[in-house]
Parts: structure tokens; C-alpha cells; sequence
């Protein structure tokens, strides 16, 4: 059940909108701190010394992680293009599905990161176990958990959707 703020269409767009671009705020300051570490370590001279196994996971995260810093800016970005075009209701909705799956691949792009860390230092079999902790940490903190908090059977992705003032 939508809750009822005695808002209007226009008023609760907004609001949607400001609160979609607080929380990328979040997300954004941690991928591009990850995008620059990432940067960084190909500059070392260890990296010239990896195997092609760790420097195509490095890439990997390295592409991940631009893959999330698109998506999740994109919000920003068409928020800031068509903020005058009557268009916010379609920046959330297709907004909302970018950030959810820019938020997978910055999961993905840090569990990359933290295995090839555990692969380098320790070997295979701890960068197998970290990258499979690393997943069920993201996976049941950020998937897992919001769905099981939802208070009803409902899609809580569909509630996610802006929706109208009550009729």
C-alpha cells in the first residue's frame, strides 16, 4: 500500500527525485574511490610482474567499475538534462532500474578487487573463499534483507515506482 503524504503528483516526484540523487551521493563517492585505486595499480611494478589470470581480473573490475559509475550517474545526469521537460516520473522509473543494476556491478567490481587482493597474497583457494564471501555479504545485505523487510508479499522493486496521490 503507497504511504499517503497528502502530497502532490508534482511534490512527490520531487521529493523521489531529490531522494534517488541523495543516495546515489552514497554509492558514487565509493565507486569512484575504487575506479582510482583500480587506476592506480596497473602504475606498479608488481602489476608488470602478474599473471594473465590476475590481469584480466583486474581489468575485469576495472570495467565493472565503470560500468556502475555510468549507471549510477546516469539519474544525475538525465535529472539534470530534462529537470524542465515534465519528465521525473520517467527519470525514476528507468532511474531506479539503473541504479539497481549499478549497484550489482559495483558489488561485482569490489568482489573482483578483493579477490584478486586475496589471489595475489594468498593464492587461489583464499581468492575463491573471499570472492565467495565477499558475494553473500552484498547479496544478503543489499538483496536479501530489504526483501525479507518488505511488509508485504509485493515486489518491493515495484513499490520502488513512483506512484499517484490517493484517489
Amino acid at each position: 500500500m503507497p504511504e499517503h503524504t497528502g502530497e502532490t503528483r508534482n511534490q512527490q516526484l520531487t521529493r523521489n527525485v531529490g531522494e534517488l540523487l541523495q543516495e546515489l551521493r552514497v554509492a558514487q563517492a565509493g565507486v569512484q574511490i575504487l575506479f582510482g585505486f583500480l587506476l592506480s595499480v596497473v602504475f606498479t611494478d608488481r602489476f608488470h610482474n602478474a599473471s594473465g589470470f590476475e590481469k584480466s581480473l583486474h581489468l575485469t573490475a576495472v570495467m565493472l567499475s565503470v560500468a556502475a559509475t555510468a549507471l549510477l550517474t546516469a539519474p544525475a545526469a538525465w535529472h539534470r538534462l530534462l529537470f524542465r521537460t515534465g519528465s521525473r516520473e520517467r527519470i525514476l522509473t528507468v532511474g531506479n532500474r539503473f541504479v539497481l543494476v549499478g549497484l550489482v556491478c559495483l558489488a561485482l567490481a569490489i568482489t573482483s578487487t578483493v579477490a584478486l587482493i586475496a589471489k595475489v597474497v594468498y593464492g587461489e583457494p583464499a581468492m575463491i573463499v573471499v570472492a565467495v564471501l565477499t558475494l553473500l555479504i552484498f547479496g544478503v545485505l543489499w538483496f536479501v534483507i530489504p526483501f525479507r523487510l518488505h511488509p508485504t508479499d509485493g515486489d518491493p522493486l515495484e513499490d520502488a515506482q513512483p506512484t499517484g496521490p490517493p484517489k
